[in-house]
């Protein structure tokens, strides 16, 4: 009886081909490439001067002449404001969270390869971090700096460092166990070279899968923050404090001052977290 003979083993797939293949994360990629140009593009698509009130045409309905989202109660055109609105919301999440992934990665590294007593000590501020309110951190910041766009970025750091931390700590506590580690320290690598270049490596995929989900989060958290009067002051657009004007006149006005900004978060969000998921796929196959 003979028996055939198999081929070489089929190679595996490239990153752009596996991406390109993973619906989800394309469906986030695209959604947010058309968010971020169209953001960018503000200035040249919006039909009128985002922060221009026209009194004598307050909460125009849908569908208005020159207003096709219809105008808010200032007069203000709500197709501008929430083009313009996306610019801040993207920026501050963004930027806040790719600083709170660095400092994240940062001390749950230390943790992991820090002496037992240092570890711990490490590890119980991190805990800390979990405990303390969010919420005050705002109000605190924008006590002493005003309300703004540095408010948000600080709360939004102060709050995603400790979870990603803990991540990169469980995570990198079980790379430093393994074979090819203790192969690099028999090697002679120091403990510096170990971390950047053998553990390092294998956590990066978790790490971004990571905080590409949490941008989405802190898209809600900000819009949130905003919405309370700590973030982006009028008479900025903004999609969390169009929501909290749009809510005084959502029945008895246009209610698309609040619900337009509104589904702009959640798509944004949606698309954040389509996108972490995909990747989780395509860099974890």
């Amino acid at each position: 009886m003979t028996t055939a003979i198999e081929g070489p083993p089929r190679l595996r797939r490239s990153f752009p081909s596996r991406f390109v293949r993973n619906r989800e994360a394309m469906l986030g990629a695209v959604v947010l490439a058309v968010v971020v140009l169209v953001s960018v593009a503000a200035p040249w698509l919006a039909p009128d001067d985002p922060n221009a009130g026209h009194a004598g045409n307050t909460l125009a309905p849908l569908g208005t002449a020159g207003h096709l989202l219809g105008t808010d109660d200032q007069g203000r055109d709500v197709l501008s404001r929430v083009l313009y609105g996306g610019r801040g919301a993207l920026l501050v999440s963004i930027s806040s969270v790719t600083v709170a992934v660095v400092l994240g990665t940062v001390l749950g590294l230390l943790g992991a390869f820090a002496g037992r007593r240092a570890s711990g000590v490490l590890m119980r501020i991190v805990d800390l971090l979990f405990a303390f309110p969010v919420i005050l951190v705002a109000l605190s910041l924008a006590a002493i700096v005003q309300p703004g766009v540095w408010v948000l970025t600080g709360t939004v750091v102060f709050g995603a460092v400790p979870y990603v931390a803990r991540i990169v700590f469980a995570e990198a506590k079980i790379e430093r166990d393994k074979d090819y580690v203790e192969a690099a320290r028999a090697l002679g690598a120091s403990p510096a070279a170990v971390v950047r270049t053998e553990v390092l490596p294998n956590l990066v995929s978790s790490v971004v899968i990571y905080g590409t989900s949490l941008v989405g989060v802190n898209i809600v958290f900000t819009a949130s923050l905003s919405a309370l009067g700590l973030g982006i002051q009028p008479p900025d657009a903004d999609w969390g404090r169009m929501i909290s004007e749009g809510a005084k006149v959502l029945v008895t006005g246009n209610p698309g001052v609040a619900t337009f900004p509104a589904a702009a978060i959640l798509l944004v969000a949606l698309a954040f977290n389509w996108l972490g998921d995909g990747l989780r796929d395509v860099l974890n196959p």
